[in-house]
């Protein structure tokens, strides 16, 4: 049995039944992040021992940890910075595109997100990505919470929209091509007995705090919850940056990208 469930459903929901001490909750989860690696018709003429040996290298980008921490209506979502697994050091490329400070505020429909690019700093402030959950009724406990099942299908590149590769560039052969809008299957469980909207990454908006989600080859698993610790953070959003929406930050990555690219087309020459 599953049914569809809108963003505004679950807000009156929330409003109408939730008991007026959530209003004052506050609480930490910690999250693990583990993706596969996808290495396609590249990595089928490797051997086994060369496969092991780039998952080692990449380690630090295909598991990550991070905190979540929350209130009624907001929440600051942290990555936990890890060191290269081999050499010891940051993986400075990466940090290029992994996800930066991302702030979330349900009632006001709210997303900043702080985004740094090769030392320039960005504020990306949007609207929150609308999921369109349906909820099933399977559950199953997580860390010894009940936790029900909710699907959805949104657009992958809302889920990675600051995240690039060489592929994401314009083909300068083939410039006026669409390009084809690719959609991610995504899979939550959430518990009720935690009643606020927050999830990790980009998810939110089910009538409890989402535990574990996945999307494409990426799981996120929270591993620890903290109800209303001792010391109470203020949870706001990050302030540093040039302010832009994702559209315009896309826009311009890939631009600085191309001018990359063609820089070092020209001095191949």
């Amino acid at each position: 049995m599953k049914f569809s469930i809108t963003i505004v459903a679950i807000a009156s929901f929330l409003a109408f039944t939730s008991p007026s001490p959530i209003q004052n909750f506050q609480g930490k989860a910690y999250y693990f992040s583990k993706s596969s690696l996808e290495l396609g018709s590249w990595g089928a003429r490797m051997s086994e021992a060369q496969k092991k040996q780039i998952k080692a290298r990449l380690k630090n980008r295909l598991e990550k940890t991070y905190i979540l921490s929350f209130n009624a209506s907001e929440s600051l979502f942290v990555e936990e910075e890890m060191v290269d697994a081999v050499s010891g050091a940051t993986d400075s490329w990466g940090s290029n595109f992994s996800r930066g400070k991302q702030y979330k505020n349900i009632s006001e429909n709210q997303l900043v997100q702080e985004q740094e690019f090769y030392g320039k700093r960005f504020l990306v402030k949007d609207q929150l990505l609308s999921i369109d959950w349906e909820l099933e009724s399977e559950s199953k406990e997580i860390g010894g919470y009940t936790c029900f099942k909710a699907t959805a299908v949104v657009p992958k590149e809302a889920l990675e929209w600051f995240n690039f590769s060489w592929n994401d560039l314009p083909n300068p052969e083939n410039e006026d091509s669409e390009k084809d809008i690719k959609l991610s299957q995504v899979e939550a469980w959430y518990t009720m007995q935690i009643p606020v909207q927050h999830g990790p990454a980009e998810f939110w908006g089910l009538p409890g705090l989402i535990l574990q989600v996945s999307a494409e080859n990426t799981t996120l698993l929270c591993s620890e919850i903290i109800s209303n610790p001792k010391e109470r953070q203020k949870i706001s959003p990050p302030k540093k940056g040039v302010s832009i929406n994702i559209e315009g930050y896309r826009k311009t990555i890939i631009g600085k990208m191309l001018e990359m690219r063609n820089n070092s087309g020209r001095r191949r020459r």
